[in-house]
C-alpha cells in the first residue's frame, strides 16, 4: 500500500524482516561484522534477528550490540544525565547538537537501550546513506531522510513534507524524533540552532502561531560531549582550504567522516537531555515578529545546550592556550596540558594546509566550548542553510 511519506520514512516491521535478510547475505556487511570481533558469528547473529518481533529487539540487540562494542573501544568512560527530565510514555522532539554523524543520535538511544525506553526516530540527510547497503542500515534503525539539494521550490516542498512527516509521527505513531539543531556538523566547535530548522516544523501548521505550534512537540534540547572529537582533523582542515573559496567534498568524504566518527577515539562522552521547552515558550512576547519569536526559540534551545556542555580539560587547555592565559588552569594539570598539545601537534600535519593554520582551526574546535559555556565573545562560525 502506498503511504503519502513513503520516500523518506524509515522502513516498517514487515518490511524490516525482509530487508534484514538482504544484509546478513551482504559480503561487505559480513565483512565487517567479521573484521570487529563481537563475539558471535553471522550465522548466530541472523539466527537471533529472525527471532525479533520489534523495532526495538532488532535495535536492542544487534545494533545495541555494535554500538556497545565500538563505544567500549573507543572511550575511556560514558556518562548520561537527564533522563529524569522525560516521561518515556510522552513524545518529544530532541534537538542535539551535531558533532558526529552517526554517534550523536546513538549515544542517546544507547542511553534509552540501558532504561528500557523506546527509541527514537532520527533525522539523516539522505547524502549520507549513498549505497544500498548503507540506507538499508539507516532505515532499520528508524532513521528518516531529510532530502538535500534541489532547487528552492523543491527545498520549501520537501521542508513541508519533512515537517508533516515528524508531526505524524510523533501524533500518529507515537514515537520521539531525534534532529540535528543544524545542517550539517559544527565545524568549529559552536552549535547554533538554525532558525531555518525551527522554521520547519511549524511547516505542518501554518494557520496558527508559530509558538503555539512548537509547544505541542515538546522541544527537548539534547547535548553530546566528545572530550576527543575523532573528526577534528577532517573539520579543521575543511574549514582551512575553505578561507577563501567554498569547499567542495570529494566522492566518499561522507563516509570517510561516518567511519572516523564512529572508530575514532573519543576519550570521555557525555550525553544529557535537557529541560523540554514549555513553559519557557509562554515567556516569548506574542506581539513578535514570526521570525523574531523563531529567534528567540533559537536562544532557548542552544542556552540549555551551552549550560549542559561537559567541558573536559581538553577544552580549557585550548582555551588558555588561544588567548595566552591561565584563567582555567585549575581544570587540568601540566601533564593533561603536554600531552594534548602533542595531540593538536600530531593533528595539525596534513599535506594541504600550514601546520599553524591547522593548529588554530584545532584548538578553536576544543575551546570555542568553553566561550559559549561561559559566555565569551565569539568569532561569527560557518553558516549552513537549513
Amino acid at each position: 500500500m502506498t503511504h503519502k511519506f513513503d520516500d523518506i520514512r524509515h522502513f516498517n516491521l514487515r518490511e524490516s524482516i525482509v530487508v534484514r535478510k538482504k544484509i546478513f547475505a551482504d559480503p561487505v556487511f559480513n565483512a565487517a561484522v567479521n573484521s570487529l570481533d563481537l563475539g558471535v558469528t553471522i550465522a548466530d547473529l541472523k539466527k537471533e534477528a529472525n527471532t525479533y518481533q520489534s523495532h526495538y529487539d532488532f535495535q536492542c540487540r544487534v545494533a545495541g550490540r555494535f554500538l556497545r562494542h565500538v563505544s567500549d573501544k573507543t572511550t575511556s568512560h560514558v556518562s548520561y544525565h537527564g533522563l529524569e527530565n522525560i516521561d518515556p510514555n510522552q513524545t518529544y522532539l530532541y534537538i542535539a547538537n551535531h558533532r558526529d554523524i552517526i554517534m550523536d543520535s546513538a549515544y542517546l538511544q544507547l542511553y534509552f537501550f540501558n532504561h528500557h525506553i523506546n527509541t527514537s526516530k532520527i533525522a539523516i540527510g539522505d547524502n549520507l546513506v549513498s549505497t544500498p547497503l548503507l540506507l538499508n542500515i539507516a532505515k532499520l534503525n528508524k532513521m528518516f531522510l531529510v532530502k538535500r539539494g534541489g532547487t528552492l521550490h523543491e527545498k520549501l516542498l520537501n521542508s513541508k513534507h519533512l515537517s508533516e512527516y515528524i508531526h505524524y509521527g510523533m501524533t500518529e505513531e507515537k514515537e520521539s524524533v531525534w534532529i540535528a539543531q543544524r545542517n550539517g556538523r559544527t565545524k568549529d566547535g559552536i552549535d547554533i540552532t538554525q532558525q531555518g530548522l525551527i522554521k520547519m516544523l511549524t511547516y505542518y501548521d501554518e494557520k496558527n502561531d508559530v509558538i503555539e505550534t512548537l509547544k505541542k512537540m515538546h522541544l527537548t534540547p539534547v547535548v553530546t560531549s566528545y572530550e576527543y572529537e575523532p573528526c577534528d582533523q577532517l573539520k579543521a582542515r575543511e574549514l582551512a582550504l575553505s578561507e577563501h573559496e567554498k569547499y567542495v567534498k570529494k566522492p566518499g568524504e561522507d563516509f570517510q567522516s561516518i567511519c572516523k566518527g564512529i572508530l575514532g577515539y573519543k576519550g570521555e562522552v557525555h550525553i544529557h537531555i535537557g529541560k523540554p521547552i514549555i513553559d519557557e515558550l509562554d515567556q516569548i512576547p506574542s506581539e513578535l515578529r514570526k521570525n523574531d519569536k523563531i529567534t528567540a526559540v533559537c536562544h532557548l534551545i542552544d542556552q540549555q545546550i551551552y549550560e549542559n556542555y561537559q567541558l573536559y580539560a581538553t577544552n580549557y587547555i585550548a582555551y588558555d592556550s588561544l588567548e595566552n592565559s591561565s584563567e582555567f588552569s585549575h581544570f587540568y594539570n601540566e601533564k593533561q596540558k603536554q600531552d594534548f598539545l602533542q595531540y593538536i601537534d600530531k593533528q595539525s600535519i596534513v599535506d594541504d594546509v600550514d601546520a599553524g593554520k591547522m593548529k588554530k582551526y584545532l584548538l578553536n574546535i576544543y575551546a570555542n566550548p568553553v566561550k559559549t559555556h561561559y559566555g565569551k565573545p565569539l568569532v561569527k562560525k560557518e553558516e549552513n542553510d537549513w
